[in-house]
């Protein structure tokens, strides 16, 4: 598996303790106003999908769809994820440069 920037830098976010991962914890953030970008994984349940993008419309957080859900939980040294919340500026900012 080829490891890109993105895939580095969220490693370096999670062991900072920036990120969390799973639905519900990333729902809670997006509303807590404390998730600064969130990545979702292209193969997300389209519920999920729906639940999290919808969210992220209304309270205006940047969202990314990223390959698969292993390669997210690969980056973040974990089982496969699904959606992961970036809950820092200077992460997320980093993040979207890196995956636009």
């Amino acid at each position: 598996m080829k490891v890109n920037k993105w895939m580095s830098l969220l490693g370096l976010a999670n062991r900072a303790r920036k990120i969390t991962s799973g639905e519900e914890l990333t729902v809670k953030d997006i509303r807590n106003g404390k998730a600064k970008l969130i990545l979702l994984s292209a193969d997300a349940s389209a519920n999920t999908a729906k639940k999290v993008t919808d969210k992220c419309k209304s309270y205006q957080v940047p969202y990314r769809i990223v390959e698969n859900r292993e390669i997210l939980g690969h980056a973040i040294g974990k089982e496969a994820r699904v959606v992961v919340a970036i809950l820092d500026d200077g992460f997320a900012k980093k993040l979207l440069t890196l995956l636009d």
